[in-house]
């Protein structure tokens, strides 16, 4: 009979192993499947006078080939990897909206400076002036476009990381209940190695969207924690994941809050580390910010340079230029925030700050805090590079500092009722939200397109030297019922000069020439810069007059000075020191850098992870091959088993055979 019992053992423990061969065959393409293998012991030995005498095998377990180590270090490669794809998946769209060629914004630009240099040729052909005016109106459309596409970028990834924090919610859902079926399968004194083979997995998809540490408890279940030490799953318990706005509530940012025990925790976005939801919170909160400042920046200097500039002209009926595009105004809540809800109780709600433009030329693509330390000192921190700059209000002033060309304002502390700020008051900044999405062509009509300069230059007629005119530009343009009085500058020798508007003439300053500089005047009516050039005589003059003054007998329909100066803004410098022109260059080398940047990253994350997950499966993947290989060894076995029973039976036959003679 102990042969039948070892020959029975033998059958059973190699049935079974063919079983947990066949099932490693079967679940080959099974995500998350761990390999199985069928652990034999040997059953310990009788004693008998000979030795002792074995009795046979008996499976132990069955073994989850499993590496810990591996299998956390290829979850992590792969949270890595996801995050980054996802960032250069959208940078990739971003860089399609800064798009260069002749359909980009930047030839839009171009076309329209370049649109003025027909009118400053013919001011009076309403063709060259209509073409103009449909430059400006591309131009516009180009920024509306522009805009347009940002917003719905941004209402996609807004919408992506719902839905992606919906699915982090319920595959944590999904190992908490994995959690309780672990640990109630563990009593059983076996690893129920399926279940760990699914909550492994559930925890792969789960740090596919955000990163997680995973803890192991005694009973056998894991807990799940997230930005440090936030638990996101403790044994059966979840604590679900939602988006939320900032503490300024700006709805272009998302920020994620972890609710435990029905209090809401806001979670450090830099400490989320990979996942797909830490790559497009990135995106959204640091990249698609910076391409909606690169183009509000661009599209207010521009517009803000264009319509200054043409205020400084005259239309064909002489009246002086209006706005070219609409004017941009920066208020609150598109351009100025306070924290929702006030994080300061001592905050005055009627307390407001304004800011306003005053040099366009530069502007920085950033956001800015205003942070008060006292109802008069604080400071203003640009947000994208973290450059602080401290102020300390002098009362009544209201004016709090200038940075980048904006001025920084405060209501009077004087005003009823006070509006006097507290300390930790705080305020969000964004004076380029929407600076492109409401750019549009002000007037239709090609005559009021005012290219003609307010004043004209006069060389004496007996001038003997070589002086010649550089340029004269228009500092202000302010019309009034009678013509501004003439400049006359008189040369009293090469070097020295002399001005009409200095009263008396007789002892009026004598002033250096100097080509290199530009000569100026401050009045109210009239301010203007000149630049003249080449070596005058003693008494050569030249007058700067009023283009409508009668006695000059100039047609103001023939002049195209404000055109050129309109057309000469191309090369001014405005972004970074970069040429109006050269603008949009500059914005598309920025998004791109970042964009080449990501991808670089992604790749190099990409590379890693698969190698991790090469490694992972070297240990836990099922290998066609090998499991043939054991499928005829364990075939084998099972057929010698057999035949160790019908030997045993033959034996016991023969047995009973000889007892019944």
């Amino acid at each position: 009979m102990s042969v039948l019992n070892i020959g029975t053992r033998a059958l059973q423990a190699n049935q079974i192993a063919l079983q947990t061969a066949g099932n490693n065959i079967a679940n080959v393409n099974t995500p998350g499947y761990s390999r199985q293998s069928v652990v034999l012991t040997a059953v310990e030995g009788q004693f008998s006078g000979g030795g002792y005498v074995g009795k046979g095998v008996d499976v132990q377990t069955i073994q989850r080939n499993f590496s810990a180590f591996l299998t956390r270090q290829a979850t992590l490669a792969s949270a890595t990897q996801s995050a980054d794809v996802a960032r250069s998946n959208k940078l990739n769209q971003l860089q399609d909206i800064f798009s260069g060629g002749s359909t980009g914004l930047g030839a839009a630009v171009s076309d329209m400076m370049n649109a003025f240099s027909d009118v400053a040729s013919a001011p009076t052909d309403l063709t060259a002036r209509t073409v103009a005016l449909t430059r400006v109106d591309e131009t516009a459309g180009r920024f509306r476009a522009a805009s347009q596409a940002i917003q719905d970028l941004q209402a996609g990834v807004t919408q992506e990381i719902q839905q992606k924090v919906n699915n982090i919610n319920m595959l944590a859902q999904s190992i908490a209940d994995v959690n309780d079926e672990i640990a109630r399968a563990q009593g059983k004194g076996q690893p129920p190695n399926d279940l760990l083979d699914r909550r492994d997995q559930l925890v792969r998809e789960l740090n596919q969207y955000v990163q997680t540490t995973s803890i192991a408890a005694d009973d056998g279940s894991v807990g799940i924690f997230l930005a440090g030490s936030q638990p996101l799953v403790l044994g059966t318990k979840v604590s679900p994941l939602t988006v939320v706005s900032d503490d300024f509530g700006d709805p272009l940012k998302s920020k994620l809050s972890i609710t435990r025990d029905g209090q809401q925790i806001l979670l450090d976005e830099n400490a989320l580390g990979g996942g797909e939801v830490s790559g497009l919170l990135r995106f959204q909160n640091t990249d698609l910010t910076e391409g909606r400042n690169l183009l509000g920046r661009l599209s207010l200097a521009i517009t803000t340079q264009m319509n200054q500039q043409h205020a400084l002209g005259l239309d064909l009926d002489g009246n002086a230029g209006g706005p070219l595009f609409t004017s941009v105004t920066l208020q609150a809540p598109d351009n100025i925030r306070t924290p929702t809800p006030p994080a300061n109780p001592n905050s005055n709600p009627l307390v407001a700050v304004s800011i306003s433009v005053t040099d366009s030329t530069q502007l920085a693509a950033s956001d800015y805090t205003i942070n008060f330390n006292s109802a008069t000192s604080g400071s203003i921190i640009r947000l994208s590079d973290g450059k602080v700059t401290n102020f300390n209000q002098t009362l009544p002033s209201t004016t709090l500092a200038t940075v980048d060309g904006i001025t920084f304002d405060m209501p009077s502390s004087g005003a009823v009722p006070p509006q006097v700020p507290a300390a930790g008051d705080r305020f969000l900044i964004q004076p380029f939200n929407t600076a492109a999405a409401n750019v549009d062509r002000v007037f239709s009509t090609p005559r009021q397109l005012a290219v003609a300069s307010p004043i004209a230059g006069a060389m004496g007629t007996t001038n003997k030297g070589s002086l010649q005119l550089v340029s004269l530009t228009a500092l202000s343009n302010n019309q009034g019922a009678t013509p501004h009085a003439p400049v006359t500058l008189t040369f009293t020798n090469a070097t020295t000069y002399t001005r009409s508007d200095e009263l008396p003439v007789a002892n009026a300053t004598t002033y250096t020439f100097n080509p290199s500089t530009p000569i100026t005047a401050v009045d109210p009516l009239a301010n203007w810069s000149l630049k003249l050039t080449g070596t005058p005589k003693a008494g050569d003059t030249f007058t700067v007059v009023d283009i409508k003054d009668p006695a000059y007998k100039l047609d103001l329909k023939l002049n195209g000075g404000n055109a050129t100066a309109m057309m000469n803004l191309r090369d001014k410098a405005m972004f970074d020191g970069a040429a109006m022109t050269d603008g949009y260059a500059s914005a598309i080398s920025q998004i791109g850098i970042r964009t080449q940047s990501a991808g670089y990253s992604a790749t190099v994350s990409s590379s890693i992870a698969a190698n991790l997950e090469q490694d992972r499966s070297a240990v836990s993947g099922v290998n066609l091959d090998e499991e043939a290989a054991k499928l005829i060894q364990y075939q084998q076995a099972y057929q010698a088993s057999a035949k160790m029973i019908q030997i045993a039976q033959n034996i016991f036959d023969t047995l009973i055979q000889g007892l019944g003679r």
